[in-house]
């Protein structure tokens, strides 16, 4: 198996790349292949994940289907076959690399935050607990440990950043930003969807244990669902019947790198080490196990 690690389309203009999609912008549309890069603490890991673009792609196509209905999104087409016929002849000669994970979407203008929904206390969260109590201004009860099931969901709001960290914001912050209006709407988007997905996962034995989302604006300033949907990269999923308060439970997403890279030393600044031949094996099993687990099928590969 070969992962995917960046494309170069015929006829089409230099792709914007980021941490793992190449972005291909055609006007009023994009064009947007999830490659198999995948990145952790800032920085791409090499070797990439054989078909890790394509979970992220397919499983973010289920989602936005499921959620339609809380939210309009950015799709316009997810299968070669669905293309329109002045871009399907000019994918042609690329189509084998294509298949699978490649989207056309509308055009938006996305808001500078991320949309970050928890269910329990995990990463920077857990981290902003411990230093005071509370994870993004929102004041939590004593006691929590790691893993622990929040009363409620939170809406935890993050800077989106072109390089280096996101960094969690108060709700407030955001709301002066973006206006009280657009916020609220975006925490309601945000907490709902996270309701339904988490809901949908419990019935397959997962945890969703925290999420993030993108939301843009399009030309009409209505708010779409962008980027990806609750995969495994932009996700916490948990094995519910490993899960304690206390104790990390074993993950379907990306934590299994981030362990990985955490053990071995590795200052998080300085060029990250090469990923061994069984991390790469077990994150792929993990992200289709994931795939496998919500969709009730195997991804197309």
């Amino acid at each position: 198996m070969q992962a995917l690690i960046q494309t170069e389309l015929p006829g089409f203009p230099a792709p914007f790349r980021g941490k793992v999609r190449d972005v291909y912008d055609l006007g009023d549309r994009l064009l947007i292949v999830s490659t198999d890069r995948i990145s952790a603490y800032d920085h791409v890991l090499s070797p990439g994940i054989p078909d890790k673009g394509k979970v992220l792609h397919q499983l973010s196509a289920f989602w936005f289907e499921h959620l339609a209905g809380v939210v309009p999104n950015h799709l316009l087409a997810t299968r070669l076959d669905d293309l329109p016929s002045d871009l399907s002849g000019r994918v042609e000669l690329e189509a084998r690399r294509l298949a699978g994970r490649t989207a056309l979407v509308r055009k938006a203008r996305v808001v500078p935050f991320e949309c970050v929904a928890r269910g329990y206390l995990a990463g920077s969260g857990f981290r902003e607990y411990v230093a005071g109590g509370a994870v993004c201004g929102i004041p939590l009860p004593a006691g929590l440990e790691r893993a622990s099931r929040l009363p409620e969901p939170i809406f935890t709001p993050a800077t989106k950043a072109e390089s280096g960290h996101d960094e969690n914001v108060s709700f407030e912050v955001m709301e002066a930003s973006v206006g009280p209006q657009l916020a609220s709407r975006m925490r309601e988007i945000t907490l709902e969807l996270y309701r339904r997905g988490a809901a949908h996962a419990a019935r397959h034995g997962l945890i969703l244990a925290d999420t993030k989302f993108e939301l843009g604006l399009d030309v009409d300033g209505e708010l779409l669902l962008v980027d990806e949907v609750m995969t495994p990269d932009s996700s916490r999923y948990w094995a519910a019947d490993e899960w304690r308060p206390g104790e990390e439970p074993a993950s379907f997403d990306k934590q299994f790198v981030r362990n990985w890279l955490d053990a071995s030393g590795w200052d998080h600044e300085s060029p990250p080490p090469v990923l061994p031949e069984e991390v790469v094996a077990g994150t792929r099993g993990r992200y289709l196990e994931a795939f496998r687990r919500l969709t009730g099928k195997d991804p197309e590969l």
